[in-house]
C-alpha cells in the first residue's frame, strides 16, 4: 500500500474511509438510483414503509428514498466548493503574512483578527440578509468564516517552514519568492494542512445544513438532507424516516471524515490539532 493511502491501515481510517465512500456513492449514484421523481408526490402524505414507497412519503406525499438518493450532492457539493474556496484564500493570506515577514503579515493578521471577531452564524446569516438568499452568496460567507482560521495555521506553520536550511538555500541560489514558496515551504507544511482540511470540511458541511434547515439556503422543491429535516420535523411522529434517515447520513458523513482526518494524523506520525481549529468546532 503506498504511503498516500497508509492510513488505511489503521482501523480508525478503514472504517472512516469506508463510511465517507458509502455516503459519497449515495449522493453520487443516488439521483440514477431513485425510484421517483425526489419533486412529485407518490402517495398520500406521511404513510409509513410500503413496497411502493420503501421508506414511506414526506409531509407532501413525496418519496422519502428519493429524496435522500437526491440530497447528498447539494450537501457535499457546496461544503466542498466552500472548503477549497476558504483555502485558496486562507492559504494565500497565510503564505504571505509568514513567509514575508514584514509590515505586510501584521496588517494581514489584524483583519483576519476583526474576521474572527465576528459569530460565524450571525456573520452568514447577515450576509445572506444583505445580498439575498443563493448558492453563491451561501458558499462565498461559509469560505469567508473559514479563511481567517485558516490563515492562521498556514502562518503559523511557514514561519516555522521559512526558517529551515533548505529555504534559506533556495533564497540563497537567487530563487524567486514564488519558486521558494511553491517548492520548499507549500510541500513542508502540507501535513498541518491535510489534518486540518477534514475538520474545516466538516464544519462547512454542518455550517450550509444549518443554512439549509432554518429555510435560508436551498429553497423547496430541492432535494437536500438538512431541508428534509425542517420540512417534516414536525410530523416525525407520523413517519420517523422522513427525518432521521437524512440526520442519519449527515451523521455518518461527519464522523467518517472526523475518523479518516485522525487516522491522516496520526499516519503522518503526529497528532496536530491547531488550537484555532479547536475553538471553532467545539
Amino acid at each position: 500500500m503506498s504511503d498516500a493511502l497508509r492510513f488505511l491501515r489503521t482501523p480508525s481510517g478503514a472504517i472512516g474511509g469506508g463510511i465517507v465512500l458509502f455516503v459519497v456513492l449515495v449522493a453520487a449514484l443516488g439521483p440514477y438510483l431513485a425510484p421517483h421523481d425526489p419533486t412529485a408526490p407518490v402517495g398520500i402524505p406521511l404513510t409509513g414503509s410500503s413496497s411502493h414507497a420503501w421508506l414511506g412519503t414526506d409531509f407532501l406525499g413525496r418519496d422519502v428514498l428519493s429524496r435522500v438518493l437526491n440530497g447528498g450532492r447539494s450537501v457535499i457539493g457546496y461544503a466542498a466548493a466552500a472548503t477549497v474556496l476558504a483555502y485558496l484564500v486562507g492559504m494565500a493570506i497565510g503564505l504571505i503574512a509568514g513567509y514575508t515577514r514584514s509590515m505586510v503579515d501584521p496588517v494581514l493578521m489584524r483583519t483576519v483578527d476583526v474576521m474572527l471577531a465576528f459569530p460565524p452564524l450571525l456573520f452568514l446569516l447577515v450576509l445572506i440578509a444583505g445580498a439575498g438568499t443563493s448558492i453563491t452568496v451561501l458558499i462565498i460567507g461559509v469560505a469567508a468564516i473559514q479563511a481567517p482560521a485558516i490563515s492562521r495555521i498556514v502562518r503559523t506553520a511557514t514561519l516555522e517552514v521559512s526558517t529551515r536550511g533548505y529555504v534559506e538555500a533556495g533564497i540563497a541560489r537567487g530563487e524567486r519568492a514564488f519558486a521558494v514558496v511553491g517548492r520548499e515551504v507549500l510541500p513542508n507544511i502540507l501535513a498541518p494542512v491535510l489534518v486540518d482540511a477534514g475538520l474545516r470540511f466538516t464544519y462547512s458541511i454542518l455550517i450550509i445544513a444549518s443554512v439549509n434547515f432554518l429555510g435560508l439556503g436551498l429553497q423547496p422543491p430541492n432535494s437536500d438532507w438538512a431541508l428534509m429535516i425542517s420540512e417534516n420535523r414536525t410530523y416525525i411522529q407520523l413517519n420517523a424516516f422522513s427525518v432521521l434517515v437524512p440526520a442519519a447520513m449527515i451523521g455518518l458523513l461527519t464522523i467518517g471524515i472526523n475518523l479518516t482526518g485522525d487516522a491522516i494524523a496520526r499516519s503522518l506520525g503526529r497528532s496536530y490539532v491547531p488550537r484555532t481549529t479547536r475553538s471553532v468546532t467545539s
